[in-house]
């Protein structure tokens, strides 16, 4: 069993190398086209209308004796999150390359983040039949600008061509087994030695070598072929079943898995996709979900495995296959299913990519259908939990955070086709955050006016560095009070960081209880509990929100925006007049590369200036100017800080806070 992922840039060519996989196995009769719609994988209306792949799809198929279970991802940056999701349940992956356009942004997004997390991947680069496909140059980039631990499997005959032929290399090879023995004894002390004395290596001994280093996501083999013609495709199914690691894990061990994927059924149950990496599932089985933390478990209903192509109905699922789950009604993506210790470290490192940083407000046409919109939210953030939801209780409005106008424009969509919503969106904005500048203390003591509340909290607020998140220490004695009570004031403070001074998220900081007080439970004569005179988990939870912004008001935040890195390739002749568009974008350019008759040039630019480029550089460049971006830092904003409305009782205001949390209109009494 091995589960494998199909990454790439847009347009590489990744669904239709997934058709051709499938249809070499003879899982399809018919090779699918992405342009007629008619592939396996891309499944959803909007992916056949668009051409592209909205959604992550499994579908499986046998190399030999071993079953494969192939996920075909998005490529287009809007849906990086789909990506991010299926990071956490592979054991291998397949990055494919056009041997046109070479690597591009999202080539480099992608395999960043496949080495960083160890995942063996092998390289595929695509379309070597296409007018201008130059496999030699794209092996050069792909060590220059990926990783110089990439080898090739082979080479191609008559590139650019229809009748472009991959050739692998043959054992006898002098120049190319010097080169690959050179590359594995980087990381193997007896090959290295070998090579220092002069003794060539047996094949089997190469072939070994560079299994073993492939596995442990040491080096990277590139294969070549066309996904059209199906050259090269019997060279990579061997690659893949030869050269990356099965899916490890016992039935036989305690339950262990991860949702990567959450759909509705057709009567609009919840359908979980999850990979197992221990133990086995059977129907009727209680399951815990999410770790510990959500009661006992609940019953699975139904259980389907994916075999030759679609998923089929079974009894039971075991480790390293991926199943889909009916019955888990509570269920969310990223939820570990029974014992978390048993999942794979890598696969609670949830964000492995950038958080979206681009939100707009959505509007039913139909003032009757706003029930329908949220209802219809809410199922696709169960689908995409970056979403991320914000509802404005006072305005009445509802905004999502987005990757990209596409991903926007899907959403509109979506919501039209499948749950026949007309919405508008509003002009989308750039979501900022703000970052604390330096120390700051407050407390509020139980009794004493202005604290309306039966508590004591103190708190002091410090910056982190940045991606370190939130922090919440205790500087009192665990014993001093009730755990409810600081379980109360952690949990208020992680809500209450989602919206700072300036109404923006506060992620990285850390937040040291410094004091504590309550009032023990009260009873009259008749052991009737008396709430006016004890202090109750509520009463920490509304105050900590007081006490952590005035905090934060003496600590000083400064409100970052994000700035996405930016690589433009344009024609020398246009390069003068490109640089005064980019300093009115807020744009930063670096020191410019001449590459023949092009200009290469590298800088940052604010987020929210990313689309305006993009719309602006075919007009600056007679269209053939080459736009690579992708989110790279947060810089603090100069000038006047742009505020975000607030959504909760805000605590900045205390008389309007407390009249709200208490529903009294006198501020100072008891709630």
């Amino acid at each position: 069993m091995l589960n494998l992922g199909i990454l790439a840039h847009i347009d590489a060519g990744k669904t239709s190398l997934t058709e051709r996989l499938l249809h070499t196995a003879g899982v399809i009769d018919e090779v699918g086209s992405v342009d007629d719609g008619s592939t396996r994988t891309d499944s959803l209306a909007l992916e056949r209308q668009r051409g592209i792949t909205i959604k992550s799809a499994v579908v499986s198929f046998a190399i030999d004796d071993v079953t494969v279970n192939l996920i075909d991802t998005p490529g287009h940056p809007d849906f990086i999150a789909e990506v991010e999701r299926v990071l956490s349940v592979l054991d291998g992956a397949v990055l494919v390359v056009s041997a046109v356009e070479g690597v591009q942004a999202q080539t480099r997004v992608l395999m960043r983040t496949l080495r960083r997390l160890g995942i063996p991947t092998l390289v595929f680069v695509n379309k070597v039949d296409r007018g201008g496909a130059d496999p030699e140059r794209v092996l050069a980039e792909l060590a220059r600008k990926l990783t110089p631990a990439v080898t090739p499997l082979g080479t191609v005959e008559a590139p650019g061509t229809r009748t472009a032929r991959y050739v692998p290399y043959t054992v006898d090879d002098p120049v190319r087994t010097a080169r690959l023995t050179e590359l594995l004894a980087d990381h193997d002390d007896a090959l290295l030695s070998a090579y220092v004395e002069g003794a060539a290596p047996r094949h089997d001994e190469l072939r070994a070598a560079l299994a073993g280093q492939t596995r442990r996501a040491l080096v990277h083999p590139v294969l070549f072929g066309s996904a059209m013609t199906g050259t090269g495709l019997d060279a990579l199914t061997g690659a893949i079943r030869e050269l990356l690691p099965a899916a490890a894990g016992s039935a036989d061990g305690p339950v262990a898995g991860t949702v990567f994927k959450v759909e509705r059924g057709l009567a609009g149950e919840k359908v979980a996709y999850a990979r197992m990496f221990s133990g086995t599932v059977r129907v009727r089985d209680r399951v815990r979900v999410g770790g510990s933390a959500r009661g006992a478990g609940d019953k699975v209903t139904g259980i389907g495995v994916f075999e030759q192509g679609t998923a089929a109905p079974r009894d039971a699922v075991s480790a390293g296959q991926i199943a889909l789950l009916w019955g888990l009604r509570g269920v969310r993506i990223g939820d570990v299913l029974g014992h978390e210790h048993d999942v794979p470290e890598r696969q609670w490192a949830r964000h492995h990519f950038a958080p979206p940083t681009l939100e707009t407000v959505v509007e039913p046409r139909r003032p009757s259908d706003r029930s329908a919109l949220h209802s219809a939210l809410t199922q696709l953030a169960e689908q995409d939990p970056l979403i991320g939801l914000r509802q404005d209780p006072l305005r009445q409005e509802i905004s999502v955070s987005l990757y990209g106008e596409v991903q926007k424009e899907v959403i509109e969509a979506t919501l039209a086709e499948e749950f026949g919503v007309g919405t508008d969106f509003r002009e989308t904005t750039t979501i900022c955050v703000e970052r604390v500048v330096g120390t700051g203390e407050a407390v509020e003591i139980i009794d004493t006016d202005p604290n309306p509340f039966l508590a004591t909290v103190g708190l002091r607020v410090e910056p982190a560095p940045a991606g370190a998140g939130v922090e919440f220490r205790l500087g009192v004695e665990l014993g001093s009070m009730p755990y409810a009570f600081f379980k109360a004031v952690e949990e208020a403070v992680q809500e209450t960081l989602r919206q700072g001074p300036h109404g923006w998220e506060v992620p990285d900081c850390l937040v040291t209880m410094t004091r504590s007080g309550y009032w023990p439970r009260q009873s009259h004569a008749h052991a009737v509990f008396d709430k006016s005179m004890s202090s109750t988990a509520g009463d920490f939870r509304r105050l900590t929100p007081l006490v952590l912004m005035d905090a934060l008001r003496r600590a000083g935040t400064r409100v970052h925006e994000p700035m996405h890195r930016f690589r433009l390739t344009v024609p020398a002749d246009v390069f003068g007049t490109l640089l005064p568009a980019l300093g009115r974008l807020r744009a930063v350019p670096h020191t410019p590369t001449a590459h023949g008759s092009s200009y290469v040039v590298d800088g940052v630019v604010p987020a929210a200036r990313v689309h305006g480029l993009e719309q602006a550089l075919p007009g600056l460049t007679r269209g053939e100017g080459e736009l690579e971006t992708a989110f790279d830092h947060y810089a603090p904003v100069h000038g006047t800080p742009p505020g975000r409305p607030r959504t909760d009782h805000n605590p900045l205001d205390r008389k309007e806070y407390v009249q709200r949390v208490t529903r009294r209109t006198r501020v100072g009494q008891s709630g």
